[in-house]
């Protein structure tokens, strides 16, 4: 491979001019084709140790690249950098790399397993739009590892214990019709549950009563513990759907009650070592040096109930005694920071040697449309989301008229609606508040999934009418549009790299978009189909390989893309 030759050479200059044993050398793409096809700082990483100049050093490599075959021209840059321009076919080799980027690795089999959590639903409970957030982020992370050969655990973590169905169950008692519990709607359920609260507000004994109910559930009590799995299995079901349409997956959905047989061990192993001391009123909390600034941490109520923070103490041994991953990465939004941060040392002071662990943050969602926020004073369903995204996307292809071609407008409409979805949150950073935005979503134009579609789909059209194709070997000359094409899908493999390695799937997204930018550009100017061969070979292959990246990158983001639009 390229970039191998032009290590060896360097490491041979810095070895032999300046006495650096086994140099790391680091290629890059450059951000602006001005400053070449690849370019590297190790002039300046290894100045001091050679006693010389970053200019010196730098000067030495380039005279040993230009004796190179692969190389038009190499020069210094600024302080030391070493700018490379490849000859065309040099070049056009590179594009290999990039196209094994779009095949998944081999499986690393004997590696251990990488856990990533995310969506984290409550039962009896319809998911909301905030939803898209963990669930969208954790999903294209799995998707990234998977791609790059890793085990993977893709865990859903349901929220089905806790006080909250004592309630619900005391709900459905008082104000239900008497119908089974698997006979209710996931939205009749969240009414009954609305009620109660509502009804507290009158009577405050129905909270002692909720209570009551689910001690009784946790003491095994038969008729609430078929209450309580009827309410599962149907939520469940209703998740299924809404998570077939995001291109979701799990390979676990354990939620919190399985580890009602697990956290005893723990607490009497904390009480015995100091970690669990006792709080107010009997509870037993964790308490951190002031330095750290983290406030105590309750792991078991004065009344002798457990909570979430109990749960996920066992949830955090259980994974490590099960699967011994060698990470552990859970998506939630901002406001669970702290909590990760007690579990973590929590779990240090008990003396777990934990795996490499993240929780995985992301912002807050917000609409740029202010009555999308709520419905009927309820936080807006992911369901009525996606339904008002196809049903958008509809109307964007109906205006758009027979510009667009389709078999089935329905279906066209759907990947356009909730792929807009997808790549609208997706393509920002994670790391702050994302705006939802039906008109930027829906562009056609701008950075979104009808675009990343579209281009995808005139790419397919253009290798649809080529029919045969010779080599494109023996290439002398690129023009602009071609050589900007090239670097740009040069970027694939490093780009995906780095978007998995940070956690950030928006790397990936705006990499995609960049993309999609290029390709219209080259398509705009360069013909293609009427291209003299060599040429029009060579573009087509870039044409093809511009199709893969687009269909490779938007499936990792769980976006479809179609071939026809």
């Amino acid at each position: 491979m390229t970039r191998d030759i032009f290590t060896a050479s360097a490491r041979g200059v810095l070895k032999d001019n300046f006495g650096i044993q086994d140099a790391q050398i680091l290629w890059s793409c450059p951000k602006e084709s001005a400053f070449g096809d690849l370019t590297t700082n190790a002039a300046l990483s290894y100045a001091k140790a050679a006693g010389k100049s970053p200019k010196d050093i730098a000067d030495a490599i380039v005279r040993n690249l230009e004796q190179l075959d692969s190389v038009a021209k190499a020069e210094v840059a600024g302080n030391g950098y070493v700018n490379v321009w490849l000859t065309p076919q040099a070049l056009i080799d590179q594009l290999g790399e990039t196209l094994t980027a779009c095949t998944p690795a081999v499986k690393r089999s004997r590696e251990r397993p990488v856990i990533v959590e995310y969506s984290q639903p409550n039962i009896a409970k319809p998911l909301g739009a905030h939803h898209l957030l963990t669930t969208l982020i954790g999903q294209a992370i799995a998707n990234m590892y998977e791609h790059a050969g890793y085990p993977v655990v893709k865990w859903n973590y349901i929220g089905d214990w806790g006080t909250q169905f004592g309630k619900l169950a005391v709900a459905v008692q008082k104000w239900g019709d008497g119908r089974k519990a698997s006979a209710y709607s996931i939205d009749e359920l969240l009414s009954l549950y609305v009620r109660f609260h509502e009804e507290v507000e009158k009577d405050t004994t129905l909270e002692d009563a909720g209570r009551e109910a689910f001690r009784r559930l946790e003491a095994g009590d038969r008729e609430l513990t078929s209450f309580w799995k009827d309410i599962v299995t149907l939520t469940k079901e209703s998740l299924s759907g809404i998570y077939g349409l995001l291109h979701v997956s799990f390979d676990l959905d354990l939620g919190e009650s399985f580890y009602q047989d697990k956290m005893e061990p723990i607490l009497r192993q904390g009480i015995k070592g100091g970690v669990f001391v006792e709080g107010k009123e009997g509870a037993l909390i964790v308490e951190f040096p002031e330095a750290t600034g983290m406030p105590p941490y309750l792991v078991r109520k004065g009344d002798g109930a457990t909570l979430y923070s109990t749960r996920d103490i066992a949830q955090m041994r259980y994974r490590m005694d099960t699967y011994n991953p060698q990470e552990i990465l859970i998506v939630t939004d901002i406001a669970q920071k702290l909590h990760f941060e007690q579990l973590v040392a929590t779990c240090e002071r008990l003396g777990w040697k934990l795996p490499v662990f993240e929780n995985v943050l992301s912002g807050r969602m917000r609409f740029a449309d202010k009555s999308m926020s709520t419905r009927k004073g309820n936080v807006l369903k992911l369901e009525q989301v996606l339904s008002e995204a196809v049903e958008r996307a509809e109307r964007k292809i109906a205006d758009h008229g027979d510009t667009i071609q389709t078999d089935d407008r329905r279906d066209l409409a759907q990947m356009m609606g909730i792929g807009a979805v997808a790549y609208g949150i997706l393509s920002q950073s994670r790391k702050q508040d994302i705006v939802f935005d039906w008109d930027k979503m829906l562009s056609f134009d701008g950075n979104s999934a009808p675009y990343l579609q579209y281009t995808h789909a005139r790419a397919r059209s253009v290798l649809d009418k080529a029919g045969k194709t010779a080599s494109s070997k023996d290439i002398r000359a690129l023009t602009e549009k071609e050589r900007s094409l090239i670097n740009m899908l040069l970027k694939f493999s490093a780009t995906l790299e780095e978007s998995r390695s940070t956690h950030m799937p928006h790397i990936l997204a705006n990499y995609l978009y960049a993309l999609c930018q290029e390709f219209n550009a080259f398509y705009n100017v360069e013909p293609i189909l009427k291209a003299e061969e060599p040429q029009r070979s060579l573009r087509l292959s870039l044409t093809e390989l511009t199709a893969q990246v687009l269909k490779t990158g938007a499936s990792l983001l769980t976006i479809s893309v179609p071939d026809r639009m």
